[in-house]
């Protein structure tokens, strides 16, 4: 008789097995139309008939081949990034067919298509390890995660001496805007926020030290008052999903599960009640299915518009290139959106910045082409991991890849520092019982 965790283990790999994969990320995609023809009702940016919708659905259904990659690629962290960028620009396909914007839209479509392609064949498939010149023993890495601790809580007292206001998250945004930092201490808030403590939360959790996990998820919590941001908030309970996740499925099954199970459920829960935002089953919705995954989507239809007809940046956005050059921008980009649409400071991924803005239509799948070849870095540098610690320890920035440019997130959020530990951390570590 097999045991109980003999028919999870059993499970779990069938979970993991191409058809079942493919079957998933066919539902994701379906899902993730079903949501946006929501999210049209309640956002006046996002638009939906039902004269073009047959059009939306031979795209979607078209461009829903590239997910099945997914059922064939093995876990790395550019298959983390990959599949929410993959969600991203599917959510732009459709809303691209129903856009009121006057840019070209068919090359926008084909366009943000390859780019998406040209990125994941690198993202996905590049996963040779680097030769590992410098590893830290054991010990050295535990004493390691201590100094990641103190930088930490050094970096916390020194922000909060700048800001700590407790609010709630409706009221952030009568604050936010006046938040002023020093360089190096915005830039220690995006490291130990995005990379360092997740980092150590995913050793410790791993490891078996719980105490000291929860205090990573504590001191993660301080940054909330800090930063004044919805994702400081949220990045502790992100965690814990993602920890509960990778223990129940696979490491691929609970990338996918990760958006999937939170899209649906905000889906259903809309549809079931046909709550307005206000309502608590509207703030889910308004935050998983709006703000996670539509605006990432609908930020490449804006900048589509305006770069349409104003001057690209030929990266001069980038700090360290715009003294070198004539920027026709003077303000950072988000602000340039938000002075034209009023739709708020609008960050947007790789593929808006890097790719549209930068160099336009034709050439953005190149770009898309070279950020798969950074990113899978990471892949090579975290090779000979754990599966569950490369999603853990990597877990808050596919959502930061999102939101903003792939420079800010490997300077500003630290991703590169992130590659770097991977490389040095000793591959017998999680052999060691605690």
């Amino acid at each position: 008789m097999n045991t109980p965790s003999a028919i999870i283990r059993d499970l779990r790999l069938r979970l993991d097995s191409k058809p079942a994969l493919a079957i998933l990320v066919l539902l994701h995609s379906a899902v993730t139309c079903l949501s946006l023809i929501k999210v049209a009702t309640f956002q006046s940016y996002i638009h939906f008939s039902g004269e073009r919708v047959w059009i939306a659905v031979a795209i979607a259904v078209a461009f829903s081949i590239v997910s099945l990659l997914f059922a064939v690629a093995r876990f790395s962290f550019g298959y983390f990034a990959g599949f929410y960028f993959y969600t991203m620009i599917l959510g732009f396909l459709w809303i691209d067919v129903f856009s009121d914007y006057s840019y070209p839209r068919l090359p926008a479509g084909l366009s943000g298509a390859a780019s998406l392609v040209f990125f994941l064949l690198p993202a996905l498939f590049i996963r040779a390890p680097f030769r590992q010149f410098v590893a830290l023993s054991p010990t050295r890495f535990e004493h390691l995660l201590t100094l990641i601790l103190a930088i930490s809580i050094g970096t916390i007292v020194v922000a909060a001496t700048y800001n700590f206001r407790l609010v709630s998250i409706g009221h952030i945004y009568d604050y936010r805007d006046s938040l002023e930092f020093p360089g190096a201490v915005r830039y220690l808030t995006g490291w130990v926020s995005s990379t360092l403590l997740p980092f150590a939360f995913a050793c410790y959790w791993l490891l078996g030290y719980r105490w000291r996990a929860a205090l990573v998820l504590v001191l993660l919590l301080f940054f909330y008052p800090i930063t004044l941001t919805k994702f400081a908030f949220f990045t502790p309970a992100w965690l814990i999903v993602l920890a509960a996740l990778s223990r129940l499925l696979e490491a691929r099954t609970s990338v996918i599960a990760s958006i999937f199970v939170p899209m649906f459920l905000g889906l259903i829960v809309i549809v079931s009640t046909d709550a307005s935002l206000m309502s608590v089953p509207g703030k889910y919705f308004d935050l998983v299915n709006i703000r996670m995954m539509a605006t990432a989507s609908s930020a490449l239809d804006i900048y589509n518009d305006f770069f349409a007809s104003h001057p690209l940046t030929w990266f001069c956005q980038i700090s360290v290139f715009k003294p070198l050059t004539h920027c026709p921008y003077q303000a950072p980009i988000a602000v340039v959106m938000q002075d034209t649409y009023g739709f708020g400071n609008l960050n947007a991924s790789l593929f808006a910045t890097e790719g549209v803005a930068s160099v336009g239509l034709y050439l953005a799948p190149l770009t898309g082409l070279a950020s798969g070849f950074v990113l899978a870095l990471g892949n090579r540098t975290s090779e000979g991991l754990p599966p569950r610690f490369v999603l853990m320890s990597a877990g808050v920035l596919p959502h930061v890849l999102l939101n903003v440019p792939l420079s800010v997130a490997m300077l500003t959020h630290g991703t590169f520092l992130l590659f770097l530990l991977w490389y040095v951390m000793p591959r017998s570590l999680f052999e060691r019982e605690p």
